[in-house]
């Protein structure tokens, strides 16, 4: 009974680090935007203004990636991690690096990232999303390297 109170605690006290970690990750990608996703999103749900639409499409698919993006960094470091600290350190490390790439994916594009998506177009949003789908998942993998 006392292993399984012991991993109960780890299990909490993990998860009591790794939501703010992921919380202050969705603070930090809507900050470094010049646009407010849940806004977007919000005004989408309630119009028939097709480009009001996409733009919320595109927006969640946008923040979406980037959370299932930190979330892969965390999961690996919480598999990782030799502490708290070590867990804290690469999610830090992983917000980081996701809005990095999210801005040379805006310098490398012909065309403006932070224009499209506020603009409806999905497309963008998707491209970004599975970007930064793909930067967790190698950066999860270099956790364990």
């Amino acid at each position: 009974m006392n292993d399984q109170l012991a991993s109960i605690l780890n299990f909490l006290t993990y998860l009591g680090v790794t939501l703010p970690i992921l919380a202050f990750g969705m603070m930090a990608f809507m900050l470094t935007t010049p646009y407010n996703e849940y806004k977007l999103i919000r005004e989408g749900a309630n119009t028939d203004d097709p480009r009001k639409i996409g733009a919320a499409k595109a927006a969640a698919h946008d923040l979406g990636g980037k959370v299932i993006g930190l979330s892969l960094v965390l999961a690996s470091a919480i598999f990782h991690s030799v502490s708290l600290l070590d867990l804290a350190m690469w999610g830090i490390l992983g917000i980081i690096f996701q809005v990095v790439v999210f801005y040379l994916f805006e310098l490398v594009t012909p065309f403006r990232v932070v224009s499209e998506i506020p603009n409806g177009n999905v497309s963008v949003g998707i491209f970004s999303s599975r970007l930064s789908f793909a930067t967790g998942l190698l950066m999860a993998a270099l956790i364990s390297y």
